[in-house]
C-alpha cells in the first residue's frame, strides 16, 4: 500500500455514529453492495439532524447510462427516524471517474474530500474502494497544480481547484465556499496535496508552506484542455442529472415533504397519488404551503 492510499485509509476508517453505520450495513444488504461510503456534514459532526448521504457501489457493470441513481430511505432507529440520500452506482464506473477518464467531475471532485468506507463486503472490495479514492485525490492534485499558481501554499492549489469545479457544475454556492471547505476539513486536507503529488509523478520543491511544482508549460496546457472539456459540459451534464432525478428519484414525494415542513413548518400530507406522482404534485403542494404561510402571517 502506497504512502497516499495508507494515508486515505486511516481517514476512512473514522468512527461512525452507530445509526448511520447501521443504515448504510441496511442499504447494503439491501442492494448487494460491495461498499457503502458515507460523507457530507454528518460524517464531520457525527449528527443524525438533516440527511445521512451515502454512496452505493455496486458489482459489475454500470445499470444506468445517466448515473448515479439517487433515492430517498427513512428508517426507525432506536425510536428515532433517519433520513437518507443515496446515490446508487458500479464501482467499475466510479474508479473510472475517480481517474478522471470520464467526463465527469463530480466524482473526483467530491471524493478528495473526507468520506468513511463505512461498509464493505470484504477486504477486496475495501481496498477497490481504497484505490479509486487514492485516484481521485491524485486526479484533483493534478488539476489543482495546472490551476493554481507557479509557487503557494496547498490551500491556494486546492482553492483554485474547488473554485473551478464549483463553476463547472449547475449549483448555487456562496462565494467562497471553497474557503469554508478547507476550514472544516483542514485535518484532512493537512499533508494530502504532497501525497497526491508524489503518486502522480509530479515532482514539486518544498519550502516551509510553500510548494514549487515542477509541471512543464506543455503538460499543464495538456491537463487544462482536459479540464476545459469538462468544465464545458458540467452544467449540461448536471442539468440531464437534474431531468433524470425529477422522474426516477425513489422516495422523491417524501423527501420533498420532509424538506417543506423543515424549512416552513407546515406539514405535507403525502397522498398515495403525490407519492407516486411528486412532479406533478407540487404546484398543488407548493400552493398550499404558501397559503398556509400567508395565514399565519
Amino acid at each position: 500500500m502506497g504512502a497516499l492510499t495508507a494515508r486515505i485509509a486511516a481517514h476512512c476508517a473514522v468512527p461512525v455514529d452507530p445509526g448511520a453505520a447501521g443504515f448504510a450495513a441496511r442499504l447494503a444488504q439491501e442492494s448487494g453492495a460491495l461498499a457503502v461510503l458515507f460523507y457530507g456534514s454528518n460524517l464531520r459532526t457525527g449528527s443524525r439532524e438533516g440527511v445521512l448521504d451515502y454512496y452505493v457501489l455496486l458489482s459489475g457493470g454500470q445499470r444506468e447510462k445517466v448515473w448515479p441513481r439517487v433515492s430517498y430511505r427513512e428508517w426507525e432507529h432506536d425510536g428515532e427516524v433517519l433520513r437518507a440520500k443515496i446515490a446508487t452506482m458500479a464501482l467499475a464506473t466510479f474508479a473510472e471517474a475517480a481517474r478522471g477518464d470520464l467526463i465527469d467531475t463530480t466524482i473526483w471532485a467530491r471524493f478528495v474530500q473526507p468520506c468513511a468506507v463505512v461498509w464493505r463486503r470484504d477486504e477486496q472490495a475495501a481496498q477497490a474502494v481504497l484505490g479509486a479514492l487514492a485516484h481521485a485525490a491524485q486526479t484533483a492534485a493534478r488539476l489543482a497544480v495546472a490551476l493554481g499558481p507557479n509557487r503557494g501554499t496547498a490551500e491556494d492549489y486546492w482553492r483554485a481547484l474547488f473554485r473551478a469545479t464549483y463553476q463547472a457544475e449547475f449549483r448555487v454556492e456562496q462565494p467562497g465556499r471553497e474557503d469554508s471547505i478547507l476550514t472544516v476539513n483542514a485535518a484532512h486536507f493537512e499533508g494530502l496535496l504532497p501525497l497526491a503529488l508524489e503518486a502522480q509523478g509530479i515532482g514539486f520543491v518544498q519550502k516551509g508552506h510553500l510548494l514549487t511544482p515542477e509541471m512543464a508549460a506543455s503538460e499543464r496546457s495538456k491537463i487544462r484542455a482536459w479540464w476545459n472539456k469538462r468544465r464545458r459540459l458540467g452544467k449540461p451534464l448536471n442539468i440531464l442529472r437534474l431531468v433524470k432525478a425529477s422522474t426516477t428519484f425513489d422516495g422523491a414525494a417524501r423527501y420533498a415533504a420532509w424538506k417543506i415542513e423543515r424549512h416552513t413548518g407546515v406539514p405535507v400530507e403525502l397522498t398515495p397519488w403525490r407519492e407516486k406522482h411528486p412532479v406533478l404534485a407540487a404546484p398543488g403542494v407548493l400552493w398550499r404551503v404558501w397559503r398556509a404561510q400567508k395565514q399565519v402571517r
